[in-house]
C-alpha cells in the first residue's frame, strides 16, 4: 500500500502519543489503560486537531448562563427563570455504514445531552447531507436516515420542527447527519456533568450494556474507505422506549434532590463519562466494572469501557441516597447500579472481580487536560485559483426563463422535502406553531408563558467551498436572518463542523477560515457559540465532502402571537423587496446545476447590509406593516416568491428591476436566479403601505417594488406562466418521481 503524507503522519503521531502516555503514566500502559487512551485521545473525544481554533470563538456573553464547553449542552437565560437549553451533533460515519440506526441513535444521543442537564427537550430539528438523489446508493442512505429520524423521534415524542437537506455529489457514500435538540429547564435547577464528594456512590443506570458501538469513537476519527463495512459493530442500536422512560427518570431523581452530578454514556462510553465527570471535578473514581449491568455475558473490561450501547448515564448521587434513586429507577423499570464511588486521589481505578485493572489519572484523558493539542499545517486550497478565473461573461443568458425557472424548481435541494418530513412527528407535544403558518425559523411555545423559541440550521457548503471565511459569515447571518423573519431575536449559537481529513493542510485551511469567519459573524449578531461538535475525515475513496460548518441558532419571541410568516396573506398585496441589487450568480443553484459552472465565488455579501436588513425587519415586523416576510436563499429570488404563494395559492404578478443598486445593467437570470445574501421579499396590504414606505424611507436598505399577488396566477416580466397550482405540484412531486423512477 502507497503511505500518503496524510496517514505517515497519522502513524508518526500515533507512536508519539504512545511515548507521551508512558511518560504520563510512568510505566508502559496495559491493554485495558491503551483502549482508554485510545478512545478519549481520539479526534471526536479529544478535538486535538480542532482545539486550538475552537478556543477563539466568542464562548460568553449575551444571555449565557453557562461558558461554552462547561455542560453537555450550551444554557441560555429566555426570561421567567426559565432557561433554553440546546446542541446539535454529527453522526456521519454510522450513518454512512448502518443509515437507520446510525441516525436513529444520533436523534438518541443528542436528547440525552439535553436532559441530563435537567432540561426537557421540546423540538428536535436535523442538518442533512446526501449524493446526487438519482444515484442508488443515496436512496438507499436517504430512506434508512429519514427512517432512524423519524422512527426514533416519533417514538420519543419529541416533534422534528424543522431542518435542511442538500444533494450534491461530494456527500457520495458519506452522508452528514446532524442532528439538533432543543429543551427548556427552570434556571436553577440544573444538574452538572460534574463528579463531587469523596465517598458519593457512582451509579449506572440505564439500558444494560452490550457490545454494540465499541470503539465508536475511533471509528468517527479515521476515513471511510472499501473496508469500512467491517466496522458495523461500531455502530450503536437505539431504543426510543427505553430512552423515554430514561428521560422521565432522570428529570424526577433530580427533583428528589439526590443527584450531585450526571452525564451521558456516549462516545466512548463509560471511559468517557467516568473522566470528564472526575476531571471537571478534581475528583477520581472506584468503579467495579463487574457490577456494570450487561446483555452479554463476560463481557471484558476493555469491552465495558468504550461500550457505547445506548440510553445510559452516569450518575453521582449524595452519600446515603442511593436507596432513593434506585427506587425512581424501578418505577420506570430500568436498570439501576452502584458501580463504584468517588475518591479524592484523581485516579480512575477499574476492578473486574476485585483486580485492579486499569488505574489513569482522569485529568490525562481529557481535553483541556492532560489530551494533546496539535497546531496543523495549513495551505491555500489550488482549486481557488479557477475560482478566481471566474467570468460571468462566460455564462449565456437563459433562452427560456420559464423552462429554467421550472428545473430549479424540481431541483432536489430547492424542491419540497415532503417526502421526508412528512415521516417526522411534527406535532407530539402540540409545541410546534409552523403546521400551517409556516416561517423562516421554526418556531415552538415555551408553555406557561407567552414566548416562543425560534430555531433553526443553515449552511450552504456551496458558498463555504467557493469562500471558507465568507461562507461561514454567511451560514451564521442567514441564521439569525430566519429567526430575525420569523419575528424573533436571535440569542445563541451550536455548531456543527462536518470536514474531511484534518492532515490534508488544504482541508486544514479551510477549517481554519470557517472558524474565523464564523467568529467575527457571530460577534457581530452578539449570538455567542454555546458548544457543539467537529466532525472531521468526513471523506471516501472518490474525496472529500465540501466544508459543511452546520449553523444551529435559537432565538426568542417575547409574545409567540407576533411571529411572522413567510406566505403571502391577501391578493392585491403589495410586492417588495428588501436588500441590494447585484450582478451575481456565484455557486448559485442555478449556475452550477443548470448552467454547469462547477467552480464559481460565493455569492455578494456584506456583513454591514446584513445587520441593517435585520434591523429594518425588525421594525416593520414590530410595527404590524409587513403581512410577510421571506429571505431568499437557494434558488434566488423566483424561488423565494414561489414558496411564499404555495401555502395559500395565491400567485404574483413581478417584473425585476433593470439595473443593480449602483446603476448597471442588471442581467435578467442574476435578478431572478442569483443568490446575493441578506435579502427578504415582504408583501404588505395597501392599507400599511404608506406607513410601510415611511419606515423603510431613511433605513439605508434598498426597497424595490417588484409587483403584487394575485388569486392563484402567476405572471413574470409581462408573460403568463399558468396558475400556481402547477408550480406547487412540480415542486412537492420532485423528489418523490425521482424516487419512483429508483
Amino acid at each position: 500500500m502507497e503511505v500518503t503524507v496524510s496517514t505517515a503522519e497519522q502513524l508518526r503521531l500515533t507512536a508519539k502519543e504512545f511515548d507521551l502516555i508512558c511518560k504520563k503514566l510512568g510505566r508502559t500502559p496495559n491493554f485495558n489503560e491503551l483502549c482508554a487512551f485510545s478512545g478519549m485521545w481520539s479526534e471526536h473525544c479529544s478535538y486535538k486537531n480542532s482545539i486550538k481554533w475552537l478556543k477563539t470563538l466568542p464562548r460568553e456573553g449575551g444571555r449565557m448562563l453557562v461558558k461554552a464547553g462547561e455542560e453537555n449542552a450550551g444554557l441560555m437565560d429566555i426570561g421567567d427563570g426559565l432557561g433554553v437549553v440546546f446542541k446539535i451533533e454529527s453522526h456521519n460515519h454510522p450513518s454512512a455504514i448502518e443509515p437507520f440506526q446510525g441516525a436513529a441513535t444520533g436523534v438518541g444521543g443528542i436528547h440525552r445531552d439535553i436532559f441530563t442537564m435537567g432540561a426537557r427537550p421540546i423540538a428536535a430539528l436535523n442538518s442533512l447531507r446526501f449524493g446526487l438523489l438519482e444515484d442508488e446508493k443515496t436512496q438507499h442512505l436517504l430512506a434508512g436516515v429519514v427512517h432512524g429520524i423519524g422512527h426514533y423521534g416519533n417514538c420519543f415524542g419529541v416533534p422534528t420542527v424543522g431542518g435542511e437537506i442538500y444533494f450534491d455529489r461530494c456527500y457520495h457514500t458519506n452522508p452528514l447527519v446532524n442532528a439538533m435538540s432543543v429543551g427548556i429547564v427552570k434556571v436553577g435547577q440544573t444538574v452538572s456533568a460534574t463528579a463531587k464528594g469523596a465517598g458519593n456512590p457512582v451509579l449506572f443506570v440505564g439500558s444494560a450494556t452490550g457490545k454494540d458501538g465499541i470503539g465508536g469513537a475511533s471509528f468517527a476519527s479515521a476515513d471511510l474507505n472499501a473496508e469500512s463495512t467491517k466496522e458495523l459493530p461500531a455502530v450503536q442500536v437505539g431504543d426510543p422506549f427505553q430512552e423515554k422512560k430514561l428521560l422521565e427518570a432522570c428529570l424526577e431523581v433530580i427533583q428528589t434532590g439526590s443527584v450531585v452530578g450526571m452525564q451521558d454514556m456516549g462516545a466512548a462510553g463509560i471511559i468517557c463519562s467516568t473522566a470528564e465527570m472526575s476531571a471537571k471535578g478534581g475528583v477520581g473514581m472506584r468503579i467495579d466494572l463487574d457490577k456494570v449491568p450487561t446483555r452479554q455475558p463476560n463481557m471484558k473490561t476493555w469491552e465495558l469501557l468504550l461500550s457505547e450501547s445506548q440510553e445510559r448515564m452516569l450518575l453521582v448521587a449524595q452519600k446515603g441516597k442511593e436507596e432513593l434513586v434506585k427506587k425512581v429507577f424501578e418505577k420506570w423499570d430500568l436498570p439501576c447500579a452502584v458501580i463504584g464511588e468517588v475518591t479524592d486521589d484523581g485516579l480512575l481505578n477499574f476492578y473486574m472481580k476485585g483486580q485492579l485493572d486499569a488505574s489513569i489519572p482522569a485529568q490525562e484523558l481529557v481535553l483541556g487536560g492532560g489530551a494533546p493539542q496539535y497546531d496543523r499545517v495549513f495551505t491555500v486550497p489550488a482549486y481557488l485559483q479557477k475560482i478566481e478565473r471566474f467570468e460571468m461573461s462566460t455564462v449565456p443568458l437563459p433562452i427560456d426563463l420559464k423552462k429554467t425557472a421550472k428545473q430549479l424548481i424540481k431541483n432536489p435541494t430547492i424542491a419540497s422535502k415532503k417526502w421526508i418530513y412528512r415521516q417526522y412527528d411534527s406535532m407530539v407535544g402540540t409545541n410546534n406553531t409552523n403546521t400551517n403558518a409556516p416561517s423562516d425559523a421554526a418556531v415552538v411555545l415555551v408553555k406557561g408563558t407567552k414566548k416562543g423559541i425560534a430555531i433553526t440550521t443553515d449552511c450552504n457548503s456551496r458558498y463555504v467551498m467557493a469562500d471558507p471565511k465568507k461562507g461561514a459569515m454567511i451560514a451564521v447571518s442567514e441564521a439569525a436572518r430566519n429567526i430575525i423573519c420569523a419575528g424573533g431575536e436571535p440569542l445563541g449559537v451550536t455548531n456543527c463542523l462536518n470536514f474531511a481529513n484534518p492532515y490534508d493542510p488544504e482541508v486544514y485551511f479551510q477549517f481554519k477560515e470557517v472558524i474565523l469567519g464564523m467568529g467575527e459573524a457571530c460577534r457581530f449578531f452578539n449570538t455567542p457559540v454555546t458548544g457543539g461538535n467537529v466532525s472531521f475525515y468526513n471523506q471516501n475513496p472518490d474525496g472529500p465532502v465540501n466544508p459543511t460548518p452546520t449553523i444551529g441558532m435559537v432565538g426568542l419571541l417575547e409574545d409567540v402571537e407576533k411571529k411572522m410568516s413567510l406566505d403571502f396573506k391577501n391578493g392585491g398585496d403589495e410586492i417588495y423587496l428588501l436588500g441590494s441589487l447585484q450582478n451575481d450568480l456565484g455557486s448559485s443553484v442555478y449556475l452550477h446545476e443548470i448552467a454547469g459552472h462547477l467552480l464559481s465565488p460565493a455569492p455578494y455579501f456584506s456583513v454591514e447590509e446584513e445587520l441593517a436588513l435585520h434591523q429594518l425587519v425588525k421594525s416593520l415586523i414590530q410595527a404590524g406593516v409587513v403581512e410577510s416576510v421571506h429571505d431568499c436563499s437557494e434558488g434566488g429570488l423566483l424561488v423565494a416568491l414561489m414558496e411564499k404563494s404555495f401555502n395559500r395559492l395565491l400567485g404574483f404578478s413581478v417584473r425585476g428591476p433593470k439595473r443593480t443598486s449602483d446603476g448597471k445593467p442588471l442581467r435578467i437570470d442574476a435578478c431572478w436566479f442569483g443568490e446575493s445574501q441578506s435579502r427578504v421579499v415582504v408583501s404588505v396590504s395597501l392599507k400599511q403601505r404608506t406607513a410601510f414606505l415611511q419606515l423603510t424611507a431613511n433605513s439605508g436598505t434598498p426597497v424595490t417594488l417588484l409587483g403584487k399577488t394575485t388569486q392563484g396566477e402567476v405572471e413574470l416580466e409581462g408573460q403568463s406562466w399558468g396558475n400556481v397550482l402547477e408550480w406547487k405540484n412540480n415542486y412537492d412531486s420532485a423528489i418523490e418521481e425521482v424516487l419512483n423512477k429508483g
